[in-house]
């Protein structure tokens, strides 16, 4: 075997550096606080003795900060400015796109992003099936807050308040085609609430598109706000309702990278608390009636 070039070996070694320096940062930035050099070593897979070296230079650069009292390791002010300007440069369609095509290639099922607009839920990237599916959404679409997936994801986790202002609007100014008017108790809302954190998912099952079923889920940004709604539809022959669903975990595990990307996993984390999962099937006894996709 032809050994590398010198060159080539240095480069190498060069971005190894990097990277073994970069699973010390990650350690810290998973950490819930400061870090002996015993535990930090241990977190990133190195001895102490080559950590060492690293956790220096990094003190020079204000990456890391080695508290005087107690000896351990921090982030430090350099560090936070590179993570204030990363959030600062985070743009949440951007971010979710490529998550959402990778969720459509995957089930074959249209796959759409919405966000909070002002007259509510509001399609802003449609991702068209594998197989024709006869639904109009498309970007601009303003979605039901109640009676589709979508909707109800965002009915879940904003506040009442925002809720009716964006209904009002929806009256006011959208005549022709608007949603109809938010007639849900508190009890209702809670309801809702109480589906997705149950769940990770709010569904949709069968109405007012018959045969159509879909799964809904919001991602946060790391300020706590629900950034936008991932959307998986499609045909009931290939969505079934059931909580558990292939489909369901899909668009969970989307929601949760895409909070992942922004920021705000551990705040969706948060919000959902740890509800045990129903072991009910859906749509039998006392189940009620399920909106539209």
């Amino acid at each position: 075997m032809t050994p590398a070039p010198p060159e080539l070996d240095r480069a190498q070694r060069a971005v190894q550096s990097v990277e073994v320096g970069g699973r010390l940062l990650l350690a810290l930035a998973a950490s819930a606080g400061p870090m002996s050099l015993k535990d930090l070593a241990a977190a990133a897979g190195l001895p102490p003795s080559r950590a060492h070296p690293y956790l220096v230079s990094f003190g020079k650069l204000r990456l890391i900060v080695q508290l005087p009292a107690s000896g351990q390791y921090a982030l430090g002010p350099a560090a936070l400015r590179i993570g204030l300007a990363a959030l600062g440069q985070v743009d949440a369609l951007r971010e979710a796109t490529p998550v959402a095509e990778a969720l459509a290639a995957s089930t074959g099922l249209a796959v759409a992003l919405a966000v909070w607009g002002n007259f509510g839920p509001t399609v802003v990237r449609m991702i068209d099936a594998r197989q024709p599916l006869h639904v109009s959404m498309r970007a601009g679409t303003v979605m039901s807050l109640l009676g589709t997936a979508t909707g109800r994801a965002f009915a879940a986790v904003l506040p009442r308040r925002a809720l009716d202002l964006a209904m009002l609007a929806a009256l006011g100014d959208l005549p022709d085609a608007r949603p109809p008017p938010l007639q849900a108790s508190e009890a209702e809302l809670q309801a809702i609430a109480e589906e997705w954190r149950c769940h990770g998912v709010t569904r949709a099952v069968g109405r007012p598109i018959p045969g159509v079923n879909a799964f809904s889920a919001p991602a946060f940004t790391h300020e706590g706000e629900a950034a936008l709604v991932v959307t998986a539809l499609g045909h009931q022959d290939h969505v079934s309702p059931d909580w558990r669903s292939p489909v369901a975990e899909a668009v969970r595990a989307a929601a949760h990278e895409v909070s992942q990307r922004l920021g705000g996993e551990a705040i969706a984390a948060a919000r959902r608390g740890h509800l045990p999962q129903p072991t009910a099937a859906p749509g039998g006894a006392g189940a009620a009636a399920e909106p539209a996709p």
